[in-house]
């Protein structure tokens, strides 16, 4: 695991963790490091200085490590309660919803950045979350 300290176009700063500087990498070009408070996925590498061995005790990876985490974390928890979540059908349900061929209700799930686009545009209310899919169920 590696932790990076990154800032949005926005100029605000957070750190988050990910498996490798590859997968850094790879999630950042598919579009999927967002900032943590305003959700911008125009993210850079901040500066950073290297930790020294005992200088700062490493979070757990389920414990907040700041306060706008613990929202992020807080609204994952209702919206996860509170809607479906459908993968990659994200567009194509959403789509079904609107023009009343599915069950109305909240959802959520995975969509490309030009398919949220083409939503918008024809007046499907859509809104980006900072957050990937749970893999350990």
């Amino acid at each position: 695991m590696i932790r990076y300290n990154l800032k949005c176009a926005r100029a605000h700063e957070f750190e988050t963790w990910f498996r490798s500087s590859a997968a850094y990498d790879e999630q950042r070009r598919a579009g999927q490091v967002g900032c943590a408070v305003c959700g911008s996925t125009e993210v850079e590498k901040a500066v950073m200085a290297p930790a020294l061995k005992g200088e700062r005790p490493e979070p757990g990876l389920t414990t907040p490590a700041s306060p706008a985490e613990a929202v992020l974390s807080e609204m994952r928890r209702k919206v996860e309660a509170s809607s479906d979540y459908v993968g990659g059908e994200f567009a194509a349900e959403a789509r079904r919803i609107h023009g009343g061929e599915g069950d109305k209700r909240a959802i959520w799930g995975e969509a490309s950045l030009a398919d949220a686009r083409a939503l918008k545009d024809d007046g499907i209310p859509v809104a980006p979350i900072p957050w990937m899919r749970r893999t350990d169920g």
